[in-house]
């Protein structure tokens, strides 16, 4: 009989075994078949979601997700309509279908797929400093939309180079307006700090039993992956500074893994 504990544990190594996929096929074939994507996405999503549902408990991991997917959504859909939040952009259709014809439904299931596992090595790191309270809830939605972003970093140059979506206005990084990042910390900013709000009206505690390293592990292999993606393809400038900014998070998630 599967446990959940190892469905949880299948999930993350299928997430590392694809990602390793996607990356050989850049090497053999020069990019991923179009399906890596959305597969990797939903993969990686459904361990977030479990994981966060047997740490948390279900009314605590649902809620984030909730509160996640339609901050997401909003920003989302605000951003592609106005171009306010992110900059000026739109969507190809190569991530499938689109709510309102505006952002794909795989987008706000990847917002949560990386927030997930951001928010677990920020509260971690913050928890060692810093009592639950409101200054602790600031500090780690603020520091888990720092480590959501730097992968942003990384990702959205190359995403667009695979024409998953086209600034209308390319901006100074690498085609990416700057707008862009400090939109990506405001919607995790939103995210976090709308569900650490609602979390204390929620029964639930994090369950030792489930390892948070496991959450570190499944957001280096999103980061490596995309780093390594870039330096395939020629864009060394965003994976360098993906190595930069993300590698910080890992070892703090790392080393707050290894401690008591």
């Amino acid at each position: 009989m599967i446990t959940l504990r190892k469905t949880i544990l299948i999930m993350l190594g299928l997430t590392i075994l694809l990602n390793i996929i996607s990356v050989g096929f850049i090497v053999v074939a020069g990019q991923p078949p179009s399906l890596m994507t959305p597969l990797t996405t939903v993969v990686t999503f459904s361990f977030a979601v479990l994981h966060a549902g047997s740490s948390f408990g279900w009314r605590r991991g649902l809620a984030m997700l909730v509160i996640v997917i339609a901050t997401g959504l909003a920003f989302e859909s605000v951003g592609v309509a106005t171009g306010i939040v992110y900059g000026p952009y739109h969507y190809t259709d190569q991530l499938g279908l689109k709510f309102l014809n505006l952002v794909p439904f795989i987008i706000p299931v990847a917002w949560f797929m990386m927030i997930y596992p951001s928010f677990r090595i920020a509260n971690d790191l913050v928890s060692n400093f810093i009592p639950e309270g409101f200054w602790h809830d600031v500090l780690t939605a603020a520091l888990g939309a720092v480590a959501m972003t730097a992968w942003d970093l990384a990702m959205d140059p190359i995403m667009v180079a695979a024409g998953h979506w086209v600034w209308e206005q390319p901006g100074a990084y690498f085609g990416v307006p700057v707008q862009n990042f400090w939109g990506w910390w405001l919607t995790t900013f939103t995210a976090l700090g709308l569900y650490l709000i609602v979390r204390r009206w929620l029964p639930g505690k994090d369950q030792a039993w489930l390892p948070t390293g496991w959450t570190t592990a499944a957001y280096a292999t999103m980061g490596a992956s995309t780093i390594l993606s870039d330096f395939l393809v020629n864009l060394s400038g965003p994976g360098l500074v993906g190595v930069f900014t993300m590698l910080p998070w890992v070892v703090a998630g790392i080393r707050r893994r290894k401690s008591p």
